[in-house]
């Protein structure tokens, strides 16, 4: 009779934590990182009344070896590495976009604004002795320095946008690399089979994922569940290993370009939103540098051809702009319409019909159009690549998700199942019960 009891007990204790993993599955349907969850049942160890004889084996019922969390380690990898190729094409792609945006060519940009100063002088050769087409004439060229100087500006926002970006980034690459490193003290200490320890794995996936999201690391997996945690690549350099930290630290460039360590030791991401960033401050630094070669060429250009000329005094011409130290800080000279020189030695306009010369391939409008038409390839491609990468790591994470993600419907299924056990348990106690109060009733 003390048999049937124990067993029924046994029942009772091992399907009241299942209904309470059950439970724990169902509440954190839509936690993100949360592994779906099962106890595992074996029967309880027999026992008999010689270890040589089994005449005497007395049932044990059923026992709870632990709680095992529904994973598969493959598709797990399998979304930490296209989760960092997506954090990668995805970060650079919303930059290089920036840049775009920043190389406005529409009616007010520096194309239009360029082509604005060829087509006043071409105005001012049909009639060189107008005042009105002479001050048009300084006008575009003054709307010409500023739209170069606000795309300039534009240029210099996007790439401190990338470094706030990346400096936040690496606060949170490190503030997870620490919260990485109080798991792995954790799971050192955890139960094996526990809610505390499945909790703990949950934890150190979802940080290990988010970490791969900013740089592209390989974790590896100890006895116990604590990871040691490197970048991956050649270098192979270590993050976390044994309670040893290495955090990351960021440099950031006059020309706004960044670069990464750790310790004293340069690094390059190989993947993860910090390459994509680097990618994208690199390709923008490339662009300033284009624009301020550009805005040189212009004051250059401009420049010597108004100062072979005579102004309406027949004076030599002077200077138009300032270039300065390039886009960022080019500006068109204060002059009167009389100060334009625009006649030659020979003729009233024959300078500022040469100043048509200045155009054609090698001239400042088509270097402004090669400028943005490489910046548009670059954005296109960087659109196509996250798209691609977007595409598969959300196949990943299905994946992934098919397996461990809730399923509520089977989760009810669960929940019946268990509660009819549990039943079938509580029953068995209460046949024991009345079993054993009929045998006293007989005396």
């Amino acid at each position: 009779m003390t048999d049937l009891l124990s067993i029924g007990a046994a029942g009772i204790r091992a399907y009241s934590r299942a209904l309470g993993t059950v439970s724990d599955n169902i509440a954190n349907a839509q936690t993100p990182g949360y592994a779906r969850r099962s106890v595992r049942l074996e029967e309880a160890p027999t026992g008999s009344n010689s270890p040589l004889y089994r005449a005497g084996v007395q049932p044990g019922g059923v026992l709870v070896d632990g709680v095992v969390r529904a994973v598969d380690a493959w598709l797990v990898d399998d979304a930490r590495i296209s989760g960092s190729d997506a954090g990668r094409t995805a970060a650079r792609l919303t930059w290089v976009d920036a840049a775009e945006r920043a190389l406005e060519d529409g009616t007010t940009g520096v194309g239009a604004r360029l082509t604005g100063v060829f087509n006043a002088a071409d105005a001012l050769s049909a009639d060189p002795a107008s005042q009105p087409l002479r001050n048009g004439f300084l006008i575009a060229v003054d709307e010409a320095a500023s739209a170069l100087r606000s795309t300039a500006a534009n240029l210099a926002s996007v790439s401190s946008g990338i470094a706030s970006d990346a400096t936040a980034s690496v606060n949170q690459f490190n503030s997870d690399l620490n919260a990485l490193a109080s798991v792995n003290s954790g799971l050192l200490r955890a139960r094996e089979g526990s809610v505390n320890q499945a909790s703990l794995l949950d934890e150190r996936d979802r940080l290990v994922e988010g970490l791969a999201v900013n740089a592209a690391v390989t974790p590896s997996y100890g006895a116990r569940g604590d990871v040691a945690l490197r970048l991956s690549g050649a270098g192979g350099e270590t993050l976390l290993s044994s309670g040893t930290l290495s955090p990351l630290s960021l440099g950031i460039g006059a020309n706004g370009q960044i670069g990464f360590t750790i310790g004293s030791s340069p690094i390059a991401p190989l993947s993860g939103k910090l390459a994509g960033l680097a990618e994208a401050a690199a390709q923008v630094s490339t662009r300033r540098g284009a624009l301020d070669a550009v805005s040189n060429q212009f004051a250059s250009d401009l420049n010597a051809a108004h100062q072979s000329g005579r102004d309406a005094a027949g004076n030599p011409g002077g200077a138009l702009l300032v270039a300065g130290a390039g886009a960022a800080t080019i500006a068109a000279l204060a002059l009167t319409p009389a100060a334009v020189a625009a006649a030659s030695d020979t003729s009233a306009n024959g300078n500022i019909l040469a100043l048509s010369a200045r155009r054609g391939a090698d001239g400042v409008e088509a270097g402004w159009a090669n400028l943005v038409s490489l910046h548009a390839q670059s954005t296109a491609s960087a659109r196509a690549q996250d798209a691609a990468s977007t595409t598969r790591r959300d196949g990943a994470y299905a994946a992934r998700d098919a397996v461990s993600a809730v399923d509520l419907d089977h989760e009810a299924a669960e929940l019946l199942r268990f509660q009819q056990a549990y039943e079938g348990a509580a029953r068995t106690i209460q046949v024991a019960r009345e079993t054993m109060q009929s045998i006293l009733n007989i005396f």
